[in-house]
């Protein structure tokens, strides 16, 4: 049978319990993982649809989580457009080519999906028609956060580059982010199209934006990629690090679901107003904890989402310390309690 616990929780529906994933629940933290990681690269084993697929569905047979999120980067479907990407390790995604001004902007191609991604669309066929019995979980990053690594040229702690463009050079800054909110469209449309359920926006770095920033420079990209994805009845879930000011401007979105990190509670996020269904908020350091630190820490959470939609998750990714026995330990738990509920 097909569980969909977590999309009715999405939709601010009653469920039996409380559904769990983990962000990050494939990687380093997984022994297969590992083993598949000695042999190929991040990108060469997305363009693996078999393989892909194998990883994205391990931790749903090992964790027993309510959701699996698919195998790849945020900026996979960059290359396509033109931009000269590499994901280095230990460093993350690294451009050659950044954005300096408009030519650069308008330089930028067209995402044809189905033909410069088939590997992901073939992995979402295989995942949802031959491995999956619980939803698919699609992905993007947001205009800010995609952004910032064109402009950038790669990771940054201050985004003094794409702060300084945003606003000296507001005409290129709109340009770019229609182009990427075209592309994160057509991409995530296409995942919907080929069998993902849900659909995260990764606002990974959208934090470092004051409030009234993004409401002017980003909130009209969100909403046009969120109400695409929402009117093919695919529920959307906005995630982002450090956001916790961003909460109320979210809340003014159409999006579904709202994930906090760990520095909000969901007792915080409501007293903001949120109506929408939450998600987390674990901080994912805490894996590395005695057990009854964990179990403490979660029903705290857990009695925080009891009469609202809740969608349990950390408050980040998964870290390679992590032992896999605590989260399919967490994942039962959380199945268990949430049930007396």
């Amino acid at each position: 049978m097909f569980n969909d616990t977590i999309i009715k929780a999405a939709r601010g529906e009653k469920t039996d319990y409380t559904p769990v994933w983990f962000m990050r629940q494939v990687g380093r933290s997984q022994p297969e993982y590992n083993k598949v990681k000695e042999k190929y690269s991040l990108m060469e084993i997305t363009h693996q649809p078999e393989l892909t697929a194998y990883l994205t569905a391990t931790p749903v047979d090992n964790y027993d989580v309510d959701a699996a999120v698919l195998y790849k980067d945020i900026v996979s479907p960059l290359a396509p457009l033109g931009v000269d990407v590499d994901i280095k390790p230990g460093v993350g995604p690294v451009i050659q080519n950044p954005i300096r001004d408009i030519k650069d902007v308008e330089k930028l191609g067209e995402l044809d999906p189905y033909k410069d991604l088939d590997y992901i669309y073939k992995t979402i066929e295989i995942l949802t028609k031959e491995k999956l019995n619980v939803p698919l979980i699609g992905f993007c990053g947001a205009p800010f956060t995609v952004a910032s690594y064109m402009i950038e040229g790669g990771p940054s702690k201050n985004y003094h580059k794409t702060k300084k463009m945003m606003y000296n050079q507001p005409e290129t800054w709109f340009r770019l982010m229609d182009k990427l909110t075209d592309m994160s469209i057509q991409y995530l449309r296409a995942q919907v199209e080929s069998g993902a359920s849900l659909i995260q926006i990764f606002d990974s770095w959208g934090g470092a934006l004051s409030r009234e920033d993004y409401a002017y420079y980003l909130s009209p990209s969100m909403n046009r990629i969120i109400n695409s994805v929402r009117e093919m009845d695919t529920p959307v879930i906005v995630f982002g690090i450090g956001a916790s000011h961003l909460i109320p401007e979210w809340n003014t979105l159409d999006m579904d679901v709202i994930g906090l990190d760990w520095r909000t509670s969901i007792d915080q996020a409501r007293e903001l107003g949120v109506k929408k269904a939450l998600q987390g908020n674990l901080d994912p350091a805490l894996l590395l904890a005695d057990w009854q630190v964990i179990e403490n820490r979660t029903k705290a959470i857990l009695d925080q989402g009891r009469n609202e939609a809740h969608i349990f998750n950390l408050g980040h990714g998964v870290f390679p310390e992590v032992d896999p026995a605590t989260l399919k330990r967490l994942t039962s738990f959380v199945h268990e309690y949430s049930k007396g509920k």
